[in-house]
């Protein structure tokens, strides 16, 4: 099949997307129940240090054993930037360009770490098509440069949006991401040596690989031979788990971001646990989850693996429970003994709540408020509200502490 056929192709595929689906938001959840989970998420190895006996006699200086060398990093994580065509409109000023503020606050506190993290549902797919909403979505580079303006440095592209422009929406998004080497991505690729590749990264003396993979592309399939093009899961669990493993050999941590799981569900389903504990035996350390468009819990897998199953939105314009949204935060801890060995352990691991507001009605003056910033204009209640979802984070594991930004 041609680009040209295959693009046709896709915005038929959307519109019959368009006139099939709806959707039922609501603030009720389930609860889940776990087995007893471990309090420490590492284990600190200490080395013992052995003074020589010197007697009084003796005028050698006392032997000084080598000490550990710890190096540490930080990971901030947010999840989707789900940009319907009311974001843009509301971000377009007088000159024709746009200029984004709603996330200011959320950028504010991502500084503080080394890693940025949220995933780019929407395709940066060419400026020349204009920003474009459900269902087949197209984003402006505006909205890349304000990403970058903020500090995000991390950003997966694998998810059920990626095809939404076919091929040169992937073409375009990968030129402008290319363009930017200080956004590390992962997710789509232009051919199969990109997608077989494993790229090592490297932040404050700790080594680290990306991967990214989404459940499906909406039904829109890549032209034949040309799979590599979105990371696709589906069908391909053994592919995905092997790279982990590959990757467990080149890295120090392994992080991996899953586009999976249920729409508008606050527990995660089967099929995302079972593949949750496939990573963590292969050798993922942190899964970042995403596409439900609500939170879902965090857990803490086989006693070295952190889970976040769902950090739901960071931008979209949705309803009721897809508003209350997720951020989270880690730090990363390499000791190096003075054998050679390393120990890598995951400390502080935190989440909190985060809001999406905008006016009712008209939905404009888009905000993302973190809960310890909101008030009752914002969010009338919010006290509530808060106390409703909170208990969200911590239903699986106790490793997380809820705040600690």
């Amino acid at each position: 099949m041609s680009d040209n056929a295959f693009n046709r192709f896709v915005a038929i595929t959307c519109v019959i997307i368009l006139l099939g689906t709806a959707a039922v938001f609501g603030y009720s959840r389930s609860q889940i129940h776990a087995g007893t989970i471990p309090q420490d998420v590492c284990r600190e190895q200490t080395v013992q240090e052995v003074q020589s006996d010197v007697t009084a006699s003796s005028v050698s200086e006392p032997e000084t054993k080598p000490e550990p060398v710890v190096q540490s990093a930080s990971l901030f994580m947010v999840g989707d930037a789900l940009l319907h065509a009311g974001i843009e409109n509301n971000a377009l000023n007088e000159h024709g360009t746009y200029t984004f503020t709603l996330l200011d606050r959320v950028g504010a506190l991502a500084r503080q770490y080394d890693l940025r993290y949220y995933n780019q549902e929407t395709i940066l797919g060419g400026d020349e098509l204009g920003a474009r909403g459900y269902p087949c979505f197209n984003g402006l580079t505006d909205w890349g440069d304000y990403m970058l303006s903020l500090g995000f440095n991390m950003t997966s592209l694998a998810n059920n949006h990626a095809l939404d422009q076919g091929v040169s929406g992937i073409k375009h998004s990968a030129g402008y991401w290319n363009a930017h080497p200080e956004m590390i991505t992962a997710g789509t690729y232009l051919s199969q040596k990109d997608y077989d590749a494993i790229p090592i990264h490297e932040i404050n003396g700790i080594t680290f690989a990306f991967l990214s993979y989404t459940y499906g592309t909406n039904g829109i399939r890549p032209p034949e031979g040309q799979d590599y093009l979105v990371a696709c899961y589906d069908g391909r669990v053994d592919e995905l788990l092997q790279k982990v493993r590959d990757a467990r050999k080149k890295a120090d941590v392994v992080i991996v971001a899953m586009h999976w799981g249920q729409e508008y569900q606050t527990e995660p389903s089967e099929s995302q646990i079972t593949l949750a504990h496939q990573l963590s035996d292969a050798g993922a350390d942190i899964i970042i989850g995403t596409h439900p468009h609500c939170i879902q819990p965090v857990d803490w897998i086989n006693g070295r693996t952190i889970c976040f199953y769902s950090l739901g939105n960071v931008v979209a314009l949705q309803y009721d429970l897809s508003r209350i949204e997720m951020m989270a935060g880690l730090t990363i801890q390499k000791t190096t003994l003075p054998d050679g060995s390393t120990e890598v352990c995951l400390k502080d691991i935190h989440a909190d709540l985060l809001y999406f507001y905008y006016t009712e009605g008209a939905m404009t003056d888009h905000d993302v408020i973190p809960f310890s910033q909101i008030d009752e204009a914002h969010l009338p209640d919010y006290k509530t509200v808060y106390e409703e979802y909170k208990p969200i984070i911590t239903e699986m594991t106790d490793v997380v502490t809820v705040g600690g930004f």
